[in-house]
């Protein structure tokens, strides 16, 4: 095998892609920043005790492991940063009231999460701390997005959907976890058949519950058809009022429901969206309310927030336009050099032409020169 090889799922990112992920890195910065988010860097690593403990152990699987050399502690890269910001603000900040934190770093998955997925995403997610109304939850799909249209994404389509439902029809229900997988991966895949055979010893009304949920995914009347088929659930009623309010707050957009669908991690403990957009084979952005995920940090306050990769928001934003430049000879003449310099400053790109390679294509768009004109450099239009 070729040294230069690189394990699957695994990839370089060249300049033209390098370039537009920054560009939307930082754009997606500036839009949570003007939201009154404030940036946190947490580690890459961190010992797996604390990065898997709680509701991170849903990541378990996930998570790359190895040996701290200095300490002997078994570490782990993450695969998720929602676990370590919620870490900061319990213990860190421990601030009173409401807390708004952004993040922008590079998570490792130990197999990809989707078909032709990276296995190293370079996560971008935003969190409110400290409000349990669904006040936090509208603003943070607000953030959302505002972060995915003002990457120059149109057409987009918020799902919404809510954990709650499925519990109350499995609260009783004594089964192990293993099963609980296997009920939301079929309740995930409308599977019907799959769904019967493993509920065949449920109680009746959950068999009941969960089988109509596999038909309760479309438009908002999929909620006047959902208080009618949980009309004996506990609870249901009041959570499917709550999508209601939530889903007006968005009329602009297309919005629809899957009250099946509890793909994403399992730390969610109410409501839950997901973005799609045209050409995506997945949700581009997920999130929701998780509640419990500071618990096991000490303070179990209200949290939510959601996560976005932007490797694979470039995929389906438009193409962005090459940088115009300004392209300049190469020399040790100081009025040159000080013209360049000059122009830096200012902002310019200013990509110098070596000997012998004026004719070279790179990736910046040079439509001026800096060309001497009676004693002088100044620049002109090409």
């Amino acid at each position: 095998m070729s040294a230069w090889v690189l394990p699957d799922h695994i990839a370089d990112v060249l300049p033209s892609e390098a370039r537009h992920i920054e560009e939307l890195r930082r754009g997606l910065l500036d839009t949570a920043r003007s939201y009154g988010y404030e940036l946190v860097m947490p580690p890459l690593l961190e010992y797996l005790d604390s990065l898997l403990t709680g509701t991170g152990e849903a990541l378990n699987l996930q998570t790359f492991k190895l040996v701290d050399q200095i300490s002997g502690r078994s570490i782990g890269l993450r695969a998720d940063t929602t676990q370590q910001v919620a870490r900061i603000d319990a213990h860190l900040l421990n601030r009173q009231g409401v807390t708004r934190l952004c993040y922008c770093g590079p998570v490792l998955h130990a197999t990809p999460d989707r078909p032709r997925a990276t296995r190293e995403p370079l996560q971008f997610g935003a969190e409110i701390y400290g409000h349990a109304g669904l006040e936090a939850d509208v603003e943070a799909l607000s953030l959302a997005l505002a972060c995915v249209e003002g990457a120059g994404v149109i057409n987009l389509t918020v799902d919404l959907a809510d954990v709650r439902i499925v519990r109350s029809l499995l609260a009783g229900v004594m089964v192990d976890a293993s099963v609980l997988q296997k009920v939301h991966a079929a309740l995930a895949t409308k599977d019907a058949t799959e769904l019967a055979d493993i509920t065949k010893n449920f109680p009746q009304a959950s068999r009941e519950g969960l089988r109509a949920l596999l038909q309760l995914y479309g438009d908002v009347t999929v909620l006047d058809e959902a208080e009618k088929a949980l009309a004996r659930t506990p609870g249901a009623q009041h959570v499917l009022q709550n999508l209601k309010w939530f889903a007006a707050q968005f009329s602009q957009a297309n919005v629809t429901f899957d009250l099946a669908d509890l793909r994403g991690y399992s730390y969610y403990s109410g409501t839950r969206f997901a973005v799609y957009a045209p050409g995506a084979s997945d949700a581009l952005v997920r999130g929701g309310r998780y509640d419990e995920v500071g618990a096991v940090f000490g303070r179990n306050r209200p949290a939510a927030g959601f996560s976005l990769d932007i490797k694979q928001l470039v995929s389906v934003v438009p193409t962005r336009p090459l940088r115009a430049a300004i392209r300049a000879p190469w020399g040790n003449d100081a009025q040159l050099s000080f013209a360049i310099a000059q122009l830096r400053s200012q902002g310019e790109t200013v990509v110098c032409v070596l000997p012998g390679h004026e004719s070279e294509v790179d990736e910046f768009h040079c439509d001026r020169e800096l060309a001497q004109c009676a004693g002088q450099w100044v620049v002109q239009a090409v």
